[in-house]
């Protein structure tokens, strides 16, 4: 048995070292066009055949994945264009006047129009299809799974094309409208086999590469996307009178710059500086900071130190009061947060006059008051130079990091600080979530972390501060753990500490992240610099394989690995199948219906062997849901079902059945038709959802003691689970009385997770809070298990159970040292130290940094933490 986990452990670490040389498509931003916003010469061609035709002796397809620039003026346009043999033209165009996309035959309109909700083609990939038939002289074009076609074409048997996306040159066929799109991943088939593929994922340069048999197809003024979710882009600098500020207008996307005499707008759809002079001067002194209040449309100047407050009008460039001169802020680099709620700023920690502070400061707008906070909770160190972001509302706030001492006081150990900490508005609590382990040179962050709630990420902009000529680098990290990425790209920032300035917000319409920095000078001006980034950003590598044909060898090694996988498992499972054949009891072998008690004594691992091992003689488990690992679904006859379930099917069923065995509810309609028909009108929605409804009722007929209801006034997949088994059920009994947990229990759990991790190849945003909610608990569970003193003289069990905490977290450190140890004990040092080595590259792998502990640190006593 060992030798066989050793065997998939092996073609496991294959297949992943051979994909992770591909180059990696699951951010593959594709090819930007330069549209009606640039001059006829600098709009963008992508030329497939620009170095010969491509000629095909039969049916053919083009297939490729489609998205629209949004917030532009101008859409319509030529998106494709084939030219065969140099006469005929098909064209696929955009007509904006009806929203539809036409195809063009020669001179005239086809049959073929349809069109793309505009929610889809300006926030999503849209495949589309463009099929030749020349069997039966047809042109189709498939879109969103439907097929538009127009007959009684000419379209020759053995023709040479041209292949052009955007502007065309070829002469008598040229033409420079096209819409602002974006282009990724262009297929062409021939006879129904894949003969070229582009997937467009170039950083630079002016070749595209076909990954099959690498040709190479011209692109004039390309905008590849990639480079644009990597690379930051910098505006021309501002230089202004006075210490100046910096707020954002989320609503407008409009960064305001508060100079002495003049409020600066730099529009960021418009990507334009104006400018409204201030009638009177305005005091800015040391420290002040400006903040734009969307509930009532104002920019606001305040001083920290003496709780002031000014209010700017915008029409007659007045500010409501003026502040004293000479003052200094004793609450530089403050963080701030907006709550909605209560319409308050709310004011966490800062520096000045050799302190650091850890109060939180309330200014109530409606009142015109501020008040100090009595919070409670996890402490909060005294900082400043940390980054916060809040939620949407505004009634939380997660403070990252920062510089400061436990005292406060800047003489007694001031330190870097990267504690994760959330503020409650509610409670006013704090509570300590987590503490970044940083392995390299220390470092502070920008003023504003943007949260990104939908998938419990931050993003943040660092700098090391012991440095003036310092760099800004954007990272991205959970909100649930210390995990976090560091972008490539870099920002020039001079650092020159209570001189400098630096801040990051987020454009949600532009989809762009905006980085300032401000820097003032011994004359009194500040220099305002301004950088860009598309997001979503990309952390994956710079530099990708734009012309290589090694995939080719990458592809064909993978194949070898999978077939030498398969040919494994077939022949262990064909053992194991014989062995059950003689061991067990007779009631599988009779044809006699097994019902599966959640109370019974059942060993997982024969349930997911006798759900795959399948035989004449060896029916399968009837009624079961098995979530662990892929999907698995058996019905009362013992059939599995599972492919029976539509992508639409499968999620509904999904997302209803987690509600309904952990929660003990169900899901509304309203919330049914936000997840999955949010871009249908109500009676649309109402409609699909009662087609889906009807079909999932359908499958679950073929289960016995489990059904779908609505009894509560929400849906809910209701079982009995006295005769029907769910692996996640059992999961949960277990997981919820972890303080009572014996051996028997934790074997139990052990063979439900060592089917695979929860659901694995699905991939749905709302269930990613299941996933990391289970990874947690089985760890803690483990963890407190090893607790008991019993387990703490069996070095063999003790290296079972941190195998199963490393399966799941391969960097968690107490297991591996455990894990060591107990080898060592058992004389078995050769096994220690290749688990330590393996350890320290997915440390190196996830973090980006070596582990700061050698081999034989990790085995003296004093480094346990279990």
């Amino acid at each position: 048995m060992m030798r066989f986990y050793f065997t998939l452990n092996s073609i496991v670490i294959c297949l992943l070292t051979v994909f992770c040389n591909l180059n990696s498509y699951a951010q593959n931003y594709g090819l930007g066009f330069a549209s009606h916003e640039a001059h006829q010469d600098k709009r963008t061609t992508l030329d497939l055949t620009s170095e010969k035709d491509l000629c095909f002796s039969g049916n053919f397809d083009i297939s490729f994945e489609l998205s629209f620039v949004p917030h532009r003026n101008v859409y319509f346009g030529y998106i494709l264009r084939i030219i065969e043999n140099d006469k005929n033209n098909y064209d696929l165009v955009y007509n904006t006047a009806k929203d539809h996309f036409n195809v063009i035959v020669g001179d005239s309109l086809s049959g073929v129009n349809y069109n793309i909700p505009r929610t889809n083609l300006y926030n999503k990939w849209n495949k589309i299809r463009v099929r030749f038939d020349v069997e039966k002289q047809s042109l189709s074009v498939i879109s969103n799974n439907k097929t538009y076609t127009q007959k009684n074409i000419a379209i020759k048997k053995n023709g040479c094309y041209k292949i052009v996306f955007g502007a065309n040159k070829c002469e008598r066929f040229e033409t420079t409208d096209i819409p602002p799109m974006k282009i990724r991943n262009v297929v062409v088939y021939d006879k129904g086999s894949i003969e070229y593929n582009w997937p467009l994922n170039e950083v630079s340069g002016n070749y595209a590469f076909d990954i099959i048999k690498n040709k190479k197809s011209a692109v004039s003024n390309p905008q590849w996307q990639t480079a644009l979710h990597s690379n930051w882009n910098s505006t021309a600098p501002l230089t202004v009178n006075g210490i100046a500020s910096v707020a954002f207008n989320n609503k407008k996307e409009q960064i305001y710059i508060v100079a002495a005499d003049t409020v600066y707008t730099y529009s960021v759809g418009k990507s334009s500086w104006s400018k409204n002079q201030t009638r009177v001067a305005m005091n800015l002194n040391q420290g002040n900071r400006s903040f734009y209040n969307e509930l009532d449309n104002s920019l606001y100047n305040y001083f920290m130190g003496r709780e002031a407050v000014a209010k700017y009008n915008f029409d007659n460039g007045s500010w409501s009061k003026n502040f004293p001169t000479g003052d200094v802020t004793g609450y530089w680099h403050s963080n701030k947060m907006f709550c909605k709620n209560d319409s308050s700023l709310y004011i966490f920690g800062g520096y000045g006059y050799l302190l650091y502070k850890n109060e939180v400061k309330k200014y109530t707008f409606n009142t015109n008051t501020w008040d100090s906070i009595k919070y409670k909770g996890d402490f909060f160190t005294p900082r400043y130079l940390a980054g916060l972001g809040a939620t949407a509302n505004g009634d939380t706030a997660y403070i990252l990091g920062g510089y400061g001492s436990t005292s406060g006081e800047q003489i007694l150990n001031p330190r870097n600080l990267y504690d994760m900490m959330r503020f409650t508005v509610k409670d006013q609590t704090f509570r300590k979530l987590f503490e970044l382990k940083i392995k390299s040179e220390d470092f502070a962050l920008a003023n504003s972390l943007v949260i990104d709630g939908k998938h419990n990420v931050y993003y943040g902009l660092i700098f090391p501060r012991n440095k003036y000529n310092s760099t800004l680098q954007l990272i991205r990290g959970s909100l649930k753990d210390p995990s976090y990425q560091v972008l490539g790209s870099a920002i020039p920032y001079a650092f020159h500490d209570v001189h400098s300035f630096a801040d990051l917000y987020y454009c949600k319409k532009s989809n762009k992240f905006i980085a300032v920095t401000l820097l003032r000078g011994d004359d009194n001006k500040t220099v305002v610099r301004m950088f860009t980034l598309l997001g979503p950003p990309y952390f994956g590598s710079d530099k990708l394989l734009a012309n290589s044909n090694k995939n080719t060898w990458y592809i064909a090694l993978a194949a070898l690995c999978l077939l030498a996988g398969v040919a494994v498992l077939v022949y262990h499972q064909r053992k194991k199948a014989k062995q059950k054949a003689l061991l067990t009891p007779s009631a599988y072998n009779s044809g006699e219906s097994v019902s599966v008690d959640s109370d019974l004594q059942l060993n997982e691992m024969e349930l997911a062997e006798h759900s795959e091992t399948k035989s004449a003689a060896t029916p399968q488990f009837k009624n079961a849901i098995l979530l662990f690992g892929d999907l698995q679904v058996f019905d009362s006859e013992g059939n599995s079902i599972t492919k029976l379930f539509t992508p639409l099917i499968k999620e509904l069923f999904l997302l209803l059945l987690l509600h309904s065995v952990k929660l003990g509810r169900g899901v509304s309609s309203d919330k049914l038709n936000e997840m999955f028909w949010f871009d249908k009108s109500e009676k649309s929605a109402r409609n699909n959802r009662s087609v889906a409804i009807v079909k999932l009722k359908s499958l679950l007929e073929k289960l016995e003691h489990c059904k779908l209801s609505k009894d509560s006034g929400y849906w809910m997949i209701e079982i009995d689970y006295h005769h029907f088994y769910v692996d996640y059920h059992s999961y949960l009994n277990i997981i919820n009385n972890r303080k009572r947990i014996d051996d028997n229990q934790i074997q139990h759990l052990s063979s439900i997770v060592q089917r695979g991790s929860f659901l694995s190849t699905s991939e749905y945003e709302w269930l990613d809070i299941f996933k990391s909610e289970i990874s947690n608990d089985i760890i803690n569970t483990y963890l407190h298990f090893l607790q008991m003193p019993e387990h703490h003289n069996d070095p063999e069990f003790l290296i079972k159970i941190a195998s199963y905490i490393l399966n799941i977290d391969p960097v968690n450190e107490e297991a591996m040292i455990l894990k060591c140890r107990s080898f060592v004990t058992l004389g078995k040092h050769s096994l220690a130290k290749s688990t330590f080595e393996v350890f320290t590259k997915a440390y190196k792998n996830m973090y980006g940094n070596s582990f700061d502990k050698d081999f034989h640190s990790v085995l003296e006593k004093g480094n346990v933490v279990i």
